[in-house]
């Protein structure tokens, strides 16, 4: 028979498709967090506050172009975690709370990525010029970390959730 037989037969899992949907809930979520939180960055700080560009290293026309990739990046990121959670919600293998947690990890991981590696190790930006850093970076960071930490929790917390056949919602075990 055909996998593609009946609609009816196709909302029913098998283990291994099961474990699949949770992963692929985690990665939709994670996607959608660092394009969130890019976007978010870029709007509020490099067009809204007018604080640095993606690329402060050179002149500004070459940071306005950094700010458009950037721009760009979050939107190709957030579209193709919202692909993925369609297909999850068709097939009826959506874990929300799971989604949830990749979307914790994903925003957690860019904001300490960009704070630590961005403005410390590879100085291409900083969150602010002309003004004493520490509590702009001490609070970039914690933010940052209370995200992940917070993302961890809840992915681990959602490592035995399971999908009954028929229903949208994941349920715990």
């Amino acid at each position: 028979m055909s996998e593609f037989s009946s609609t009816a037969e196709n909302r029913k899992q098998p283990p291994r498709e099961v474990g699949n949907s949770r992963s692929r809930s985690l990665m939709s979520g994670i996607l959608f967090g660092i394009g969130c939180i890019a976007f978010i960055d870029e709007v509020v700080f490099h067009q809204l506050l007018h604080w640095h560009h993606f690329y402060d290293l050179s002149t500004t026309g070459a940071g306005l172009v950094s700010d458009g990739l950037l721009h760009a990046f979050s939107w190709f990121a957030s579209v193709a975690s919202l692909f993925l959670l369609a297909d999850l919600r068709r097939k009826r293998a959506w874990f929300r709370s799971r989604w949830i947690g990749g979307v914790l990890l994903g925003a957690g991981f860019f904001q300490l990525y960009d704070g630590i590696v961005h403005h410390k190790l590879m100085q291409i930006h900083q969150i602010r010029y002309g003004v004493d850093l520490t509590a702009y970076d001490w609070s970039w960071n914690i933010a940052g970390a209370l995200l992940l930490i917070a993302g961890v929790i809840l992915t681990i917390r959602t490592r035995r959730e399971k999908t009954e056949p028929g229903e949208g919602a994941p349920a715990r075990e």
